[in-house]
Formats: C-alpha cells, sequence, structure tokens
C-alpha cells in the first residue's frame, strides 16, 4: 500500500486524499462512539494522508519549478 499512490496523477491525488480525511473523520466519530473494529487503522489511515500530502506537494514544487 505504501508505492500505490505513486503512479496517480495530481488531481486523483488530490481525490484520494479528500476521500481518506473523510473516512478518518469518520473513523474518529466512530471511536468516540466506541465502534471501533480495527484500532489500529486510524494510524494507518494518518499515515497514507501524511504520504498523498508529501505526494501532492511534490507535484506543486515541480510546478512551480517550470
Amino acid at each position: 500500500m505504501k508505492n500505490s499512490f505513486k503512479n496517480l496523477s495530481f488531481p486523483e491525488l488530490k481525490a484520494k486524499r479528500e476521500e481518506l480525511n473523510k473516512k478518518y473523520m469518520e473513523f474518529r466519530f466512530q471511536s468516540v462512539i466506541g465502534h471501533v473494529d480495527n484500532p489500529l487503522e486510524k494510524r494507518t489511515l494518518r499515515r497514507q494522508i501524511a504520504r498523498l500530502n508529501a505526494l501532492i506537494w511534490q507535484h506543486e514544487l515541480a510546478s512551480k519549478a517550470e
């Protein structure tokens, strides 16, 4: 899963980040209620969002350099 984001285009990266942010917020609400099946999913979601943010930042820097 780590390297599955590298072959996505810039708009796909942004869409995937929005999707994961929504999923993360839903997970946080579920954890407050107490209906969480896998508590480690929070960590993996945060890390995936961070990877996407890094790739988006690299795309933005590359476009500014051109």
